[in-house]
């Protein structure tokens, strides 16, 4: 059953998202999963690294396409984030060919759920297709972590944006 998976692979992003915040950034944390392991993790790097594109599920799909290449593969891809990922890193999980993506909390702000799953499928690249996405699994422990999150970070754009996500 997708969900129970969902939640399984969810539960290990809540982890990666906890390391992240240890170390001071955003508790965002992502797993990419295939064949029953997971291939790579990755918690958002906005702070230590000063940039803005280093989304913590843009650097597993990463990890995960340095780990794959172009071999031929035997089972899905998963992804796994505990914050719903936003329209640049679904994009590149369809780049990627990510079967199914599972994550925690909504973001109303910057969420691509929707827009991605409404996008048509293109007969020039049948195989970027948006991918089976779930969400709100888990949604009460990750809302928690970004209380938690708002609780000791100074305060700054990130807090801000994470108190709207804490409730």
């Amino acid at each position: 059953m997708p969900s129970t998976l969902g939640s399984t692979l969810l539960a290990a992003a809540i982890e990666v998202a906890e390391a992240g915040m240890a170390a001071g950034e955003l508790p965002i944390g992502a797993v990419v999963e295939t064949g029953g392991e997971i291939i790579a993790s990755a918690y958002t790097r906005d702070v230590s690294l000063g940039r803005r594109l280093v989304h913590a599920d843009l650097l597993a799909m990463t990890a995960a396409d340095e780990a794959l290449g172009w071999r031929p593969r035997k089972h899905p891809l998963r992804l796994a984030v505990n914050l719903e990922p936003c329209l640049m890193c679904l994009g590149a999980a369809m780049a990627l060919k990510v079967d199914e993506v599972y994550y925690g909390l909504e973001s109303p702000a910057d969420g691509g759920s929707a827009a991605v799953a409404a996008r048509p499928v293109s007969a020039d690249l049948p195989w970027y297709r948006p991918p089976v996405i779930v969400g709100g699994l888990r949604r009460d422990e990750v809302r928690d972590q970004f209380r938690r999150y708002c609780d000791r970070a100074p305060e700054s754009g990130f807090r801000r944006w994470a108190a709207t996500l804490a409730g």
